[in-house]
């Protein structure tokens, strides 16, 4: 049946606008032309938007579906207002190959209740030494490639990596870092970490990093993304790389937009993520570069980590936070702050993933797919994470007052959730 939206606010990225406006969900598709339908939905002045596209999702199947699996993750997704969610292949059994790639497709087409799509990675099994069969995993269905925080320290393997991909016009994922710096850290260098006796690491080993990346896509022509942009330093080198004719995007996480290395506190695992939080001055060039579309994607980059692996000693602790379901409502933070208006918020996480990674969805043109969200922006809660969908409950949000709340979730017309 069709269904008409009205009396909404629709959020409209690749427009640049929010404007009072009706819509029709029907065949899975938006109507913006023939607004007569058989049932409707009054938002009373609720926001409509293009479903999110979160790129950098780990859904731990294959190895350790305890964490998290393509059931739970979808429903996550669906309450968090997620309609795509792009994987990592770091998984236990990471997805180096087309049968282990073959297996998630099928496991994420029967389970989840998401659009889901796959990275695959770049080098087996993740070891920065043997490049993978890059063609025959983009006949498979995989969207890009990336060994995630594996770093490929060996810059001849890389490069190869990079022409090869070039090639085959295959999108390469990188996270900047200069691993021998980094090894180790599990805190941004300064007077904070001195003082919590923490092993820290500068966050000129981000720019490190990424100057390396930037040289060997220049040499490769590669397309390119920078999975994680935290400091200020790396923005500035980020701003000049992009008036040349590189093929690059770059993106940054939600929990780095929102928290910063204070919030360690007292030794909290929860709030420890790799990268590791950086300085206040950090986060808000960081915002910036959101607002200013230097930094063109941000994404949950969900990692579940069970309470076995969080409740140790800080050093020993596994990185990571969950993220699907609370990065909407910690992004309309930044839009309750002023500090991003919300087509902006929308082009980060919806408009310019799907652009990237060319796949449709993003805005909520005539006849795109009706992957929807609608959302009341001013409902205030308080975050309990037992009451989250994922099977871990690693969220750094846990007890914090928050603004803004999912009311429905469409995935090609179908709701998929309903407050």
């Amino acid at each position: 049946m069709s269904l008409l939206v009205k009396n909404a606010l629709l959020v409209e990225p690749n427009l640049r606008k929010v404007a009072k406006g009706n819509l029709v969900i029907r065949n899975g598709l938006i109507d913006r032309k023939n607004l007569i339908a058989d049932t409707e939905f009054d938002c009373d002045g609720k926001f409509v938007a293009p479903g999110i596209i979160d790129l950098g999702v780990k859904v731990c199947e294959p190895g350790e579906r305890h964490k998290e699996s393509y059931e739970s993750a979808g429903k996550a997704a669906a309450a968090g207002g997620v309609t795509t969610i792009i994987t990592r292949p770091d998984t236990k059994n990471p997805i180096d190959t087309p049968e282990n790639f073959d297996f998630i497709s099928k496991k994420a087409d029967e389970d989840c209740i998401v659009n889901v799509f796959h990275i695959a990675a770049l080098t087996k099994e993740r070891k920065g030494q043997e490049i993978c069969e890059i063609g025959m995993l983009l006949d498979a269905g995989a969207i890009a490639f990336s060994d995630c925080d594996s770093v490929i320290q060996d810059n001849k393997i890389l490069s190869r990596a990079l022409t090869y991909s070039s090639t085959l016009d295959a999108l390469v994922i990188g996270h900047p870092q200069d691993k021998t710096l980094s090894h180790g850290a599990v805190s941004t260098s300064g007077k904070f970490s001195t003082l919590r006796g923490l092993p820290s690491v500068s966050p000129l080993a981000e720019r490190i990093g990424l100057e390396r990346d930037l040289a060997l896509v220049e040499m490769t022509k590669a397309k390119y993304h920078l999975d994680q942009i935290t400091n200020i330093h790396s923005i500035e080198t980020l701003r000049r790389a992009k008036n040349s004719n590189l093929d690059i995007s770059a993106g940054t996480s939600i929990h780095h937009l929102s928290f910063n290395e204070l919030d360690i506190s007292d030794y909290k695992t929860f709030f420890k993520l790799k990268p590791p939080l950086r300085s206040e001055t950090d986060r808000l060039a960081t915002i910036e570069a959101v607002r200013d579309g230097t930094i063109d994607i941000v994404s949950s980059m969900h990692t579940p980590q069970d309470e076995e692996s969080k409740r140790l000693p800080f050093e020993e602790a596994a990185s990571g936070a969950i993220g699907l379901e609370t990065i909407l409502t910690a992004m309309l933070r930044l839009y309750h702050s002023n500090q991003l208006q919300m087509d902006q918020i929308f082009t980060a996480i919806s408009l310019n993933p799907a652009k990237r990674l060319g796949i449709s969805g993003g805005s909520l043109s005539h006849n795109e797919p009706a992957d929807l969200v609608i959302f009341d922006a001013d409902k205030p809660l308080i975050l309990e994470r037992e009451r989250l969908h994922s099977k871990v409950k690693n969220t750094p949000f846990d007890g914090q007052k928050l603004q803004g709340r999912v009311l429905k979730t469409y995935v090609q017309g179908r709701e998929v959730f309903s407050l």
